[in-house]
């Protein structure tokens, strides 16, 4: 699944929205599915950054939403997560470099020897993992390893991107749970408020 669709094809919506003339339902439709769509967008970026270790923000940037719009007769919303067109590319292990360690734990490594290894941690859960020979490179940007027993060829190493913990399918579970829940609410709001004549 690369992007996640609104539709309108839920029954108890239906059957509210068939009570309404063409005019209000021109208000109805996209006032309501925004609000779903931006309900979903902030329960992507919730999931996604409380599973993996990576900022609120840097998902948020990297989501894309698409408001309400006609395809033929059927209204939709989607969410997006190219939104930097990052198709086929990775994040590089740098965002998950491990930033410090407790004194204790310094010692611990020093007497061992492993000091120099560079630790990584992709999920806020799970526990760091350790690639040897990896180091730090391109002005501290990029996580690369040679190729081979030489200085040269390296390679730069990536991991999971937002596109990929966007289509996790617990992440995904919990999104579209989240859009089933909110799309008869917000309807039934929208119509109160397209008869109130507030929208």
């Amino acid at each position: 699944m690369a992007t996640i669709k609104i539709k309108t094809n839920f029954k108890d919506v239906q059957k509210s929205l068939d009570k309404l003339n063409s005019r209000l339902q021109q208000k109805v439709v996209p006032s309501a599915l925004n609000k779903v769509l931006g309900k979903a967008n902030t329960t992507m970026v919730r999931e996604i950054s409380s599973e993996f270790n990576i900022k609120s923000s840097e998902v948020r940037a990297n989501l894309r939403m698409v408001r309400a719009q006609r395809d033929f007769s059927r209204w939709y919303a989607k969410l997006d997560p190219f939104a930097r067109n990052r198709k086929g590319r990775g994040l590089n292990l740098i965002r998950f470099t491990e930033q410090m360690v407790s004194l204790a734990e310094g010692r611990r490594r020093a007497k061992s020897g492993s000091q120099q290894d560079l630790r990584f941690q992709i999920k806020r859960n799970a526990g760091k993992k350790t690639i040897k020979g990896a180091f730090i490179g391109n002005h501290g940007r990029t996580v690369f390893v040679r190729t081979g027993k030489e200085r040269l060829p390296i390679k730069a190493l990536t991991t999971i991107d937002v596109p990929q913990m966007f289509n996790t399918k617990r992440i995904n579970a919990k999104v579209v749970a989240r859009i089933n829940s909110e799309m008869k609410i917000e309807f039934d709001r929208a119509i109160k408020a397209a008869l109130a004549g507030a929208i």
